[in-house]
């Protein structure tokens, strides 16, 4: 059975736009047998980047053995890039915080990128991802209408941060759904929901 792994960054729950459009898209890959495998980052919590499991990447880095503490830590982190892995496509649903994206969404890509697990490096040829190409669905809400550029001089940072953050180990495939504006002129902010709407229905329409 095929899994979409739905990676929910936004603490709002169902009054978050980002959540409200990945609900149907997910419901949709589940009504035609996927399984759906839910990582709301706000709820399961990740574990620090500190301690053993630094000194366990840089161990990793310098081809070292791990001591039974980094061992246990690098374990936790080769769980969640197994998690990514295992995913025949991937579902990220976001707001944009303060021009890129929330805290807690990169504290989950710092965790999946990591030496030997999603990338490589040879001194020869640089780096190299370790993860195979997927389709990958990005629903980015912003309370400004970016889909033309800035938004009253305001930049995106976020899209072309997820995308170079996830192309790096190996998640080339990456479409972003821009849901925005969310605030403001009610007839704007309906457009926008669904346009967003719209194009998520045709992705999962092409399954």
């Amino acid at each position: 059975m095929p899994i979409l792994l739905h990676i929910e960054a936004s603490p709002r729950g169902a009054r978050s736009a980002s959540t409200a459009l990945a609900a149907p898209f997910a419901a949709a890959f589940a009504g035609s047998g996927w399984t759906v495998d839910h990582l709301p980052l706000w709820r399961d919590p990740l574990p620090e980047f500190d301690g053993a499991m630094l000194d366990a990447k840089y161990k990793r880095l310098a081809g070292q053995p791990f001591d039974p503490e980094q061992a246990r830590a690098w374990a936790e982190v080769a769980a969640l890039v197994d998690r990514l892995r295992r995913a025949d496509r991937v579902l990220l649903s976001t707001p944009m915080w303060n021009f890129g994206i929330p805290y807690k969404l990169k504290h989950w890509i710092d965790l999946i990128t990591q030496p030997g697990l999603s990338f490589s490096f040879d001194p020869a040829t640089g780096y190299a991802p370790l993860l195979a190409p997927r389709p990958v669905t990005i629903i980015l809400a912003s309370a400004g209408d970016y889909r033309e550029g800035p938004s009253w001089g305001r930049p995106d940072l976020a899209s072309d941060y997820l995308r170079a953050a996830l192309a790096f180990i190996g998640l080339t495939d990456a479409e972003i759904v821009s849901a925005g504006p969310t605030i403001g002129d009610p007839q704007a902010m309906t457009t926008a929901r669904l346009a967003a709407m719209a194009r998520l229905s045709a992705i999962a329409a092409e399954g």
